[in-house]
């Protein structure tokens, strides 16, 4: 058996996921201190930033507590799985099996049910339009700030990863609670 030990001191084995295992800290954590990007930006930008971003761009827009949280985690699977880039990552048929698994039960766990079609399609809408204005926005030297806050949908600026690690953990809380 092979396995990861995640920052809450869980052993866990991404290729036979034990849904019991899964922590939110562990992700929030985790998700916090991974680039965007693969790293090729100017400006460091984790993960946790753009999925904090996503469900707060839902939750601005009204979708339902699911497609939030469905927004918030969207990107889970990296945590145990790591991600390839785009080029490369289509072409890993098993890769792409196994993190489809792993995200499901990710969204299944923490949202308490299965996302349908339509909401995993708003999820990933929201998450394609977010990754378009970040690029645009972070693989230029000069980042225009006044339109990210005139936008409300990016805060790409450098925030310790403890502060993004308890902003997730605390989105996460309150639209639990919705």
């Amino acid at each position: 058996m092979s396995f990861i030990t995640t920052y809450t001191k869980k052993y866990f084995d991404p290729l036979n996921v034990d849904e019991s295992l899964l922590d939110i800290k562990d992700i929030a954590h985790a998700l916090s201190l991974i680039c965007r990007g693969n790293g090729h930006v100017q400006h460091f930008y984790s993960v946790a930033q753009h999925s904090l971003a996503c469900a707060k761009e839902a939750k601005t827009r009204g979708y339902s507590k699911e497609v939030i949280l469905g927004c918030l985690l969207h990107d889970g699977s990296e945590v145990y799985l790591s991600d390839v880039t785009r080029p490369i990552k289509k072409e890993l048929t098993y890769y792409l099996e196994v993190e489809d698994v792993l995200q499901n039960t990710i969204w299944k766990h923490f949202i308490q049910r299965d996302l349908t079609k339509d909401e995993t399609k708003l999820v990933f809408e929201i998450d394609d339009e977010m990754l378009s204005l970040e690029l645009k926005e972070l693989l230029n030297d000069e980042i225009n700030w006044d339109y990210l806050k005139l936008q409300r949908k990016v805060d790409l600026s450098f925030v310790a990863f403890e502060t993004i690690e308890n902003e997730f953990i605390e989105f996460y809380k309150e639209t639990m609670e919705i």
